[in-house]
């Protein structure tokens, strides 16, 4: 059964790989004994993983999405002390244990997303109503579901949400839950209200969710491919996108929009990691919270990315500055 494993300092220190005359971030950050002791955490920032790759098998993708937390932990902790990044602004709460699931069946996958949904929901809003914001490792993208719906129940208000990612995630809820249907599945709830996709790639939008699109005013998108022709700034075109949305205002990071990042649906052509870290140290929007999804660190298929930690540590650390 799929539980909520909390961290220990125990649990961190055994990351760490300590040096005399260094302080690493993970010997200063925070942990709790039980989810009741969040709202007494003087720490802002709330990390944790859902190391799980059903959402995508149930999207007929490669596995792998469940090997991405342990390396960006490390990675994370081991960055150093000082005085541009503090680890107690840091709570790392901990990682949900969720078995793997070997099925090939896609009807018997989806049902396991669905209690997935029902697994992660409550651990965000509980952190939410304590005042702190999640940062989530994933996984698979359909955890951008219960994300949403956590903080839109903790905050009694739907939520607008910026995604950089190469697709849509728009696909028709009804045919059960996997990676690519959660802001469809959050909007047809009432829990996502103004949607923003930063990067879309024409060449992965069906057609009728581009229609979807153009006929629904609470969504927008700036496809990747304009950002190409045109050569638009990065920046001035999110600051565009994000017109008209309202607090609480989420982010989300899919690692197949960026080129060359081992992801569920990795790609050659996309954003660099410096153009998403640049974005997220200029944007400053005070996001409710931050999920990265679809990175690997080993797929299915054997294929590597020894760097995938340092990526994903790269960009937590970036939004712990800029927020």
């Amino acid at each position: 059964m799929a539980q909520f494993k909390l961290y220990s300092q125990g649990d961190i220190l055994s990351l760490i790989n300590q040096r005399v005359g260094e302080t690493k971030l993970g010997e200063r950050v925070q942990t709790v004994a039980q989810l009741a002791e969040l709202e007494f955490s003087t720490a802002k920032f709330v990390l944790l993983g859902i190391p799980e790759d059903i959402g995508v098998r149930a999207n007929y993708g490669l596995g792998g999405a469940h090997t991405a937390w342990q390396p960006a932990l490390k990675a994370l902790l081991n960055l150093q002390q000082n005085a541009y990044l503090n680890g107690a602004d840091i709570l790392v709460l901990g990682e949900f244990e969720i078995a793997e699931n070997h099925s090939s069946d896609v009807d018997a996958l989806r049902g396991s997303v669905s209690e997935i949904d029902a697994l992660v929901f409550p651990i965000i809003q509980a952190i939410v109503a304590a005042g702190k914001t999640p940062m989530v490792i994933g996984g698979g993208h359909n955890n951008c579901y219960p994300i949403i719906k956590g903080v839109s129940l903790a905050l009694q208000t739907p939520v607008d949400v910026l995604n950089i990612d190469a697709h849509a995630d728009l696909r028709n809820p009804n045919e059960g839950r996997h990676s690519g249907n959660g802001f469809s599945t959050a909007i047809q709830n009432g829990f996502l209200d103004q949607y923003r996709i930063l990067g879309l790639q024409k060449n992965y939008i069906t057609e009728a969710q581009q229609q979807f699109i153009s006929q629904t005013k609470a969504i927008k998108a700036f496809y990747f491919d304009d950002l190409l022709a045109y050569q638009q700034d990065l920046q001035v075109s999110a600051e565009m996108l994000l017109n008209g949305t309202k607090q609480p205002l989420g982010l989300e990071i899919d690692l197949d929009s960026i080129g060359g990042v081992l992801a569920s649906a990795g790609t050659p052509s996309g954003f660099s990691v410096n153009q998403i870290r640049q974005l997220l140290l200029q944007l400053r929007k005070n996001f409710a919270y931050l999920h990265i999804s679809e990175g690997v660190y080993q797929l299915s298929d054997g294929r590597k990315d020894e760097t995938i930690g340092k990526t994903i540590a790269y960009l937590v650390s970036d939004f712990v500055k800029s927020n």
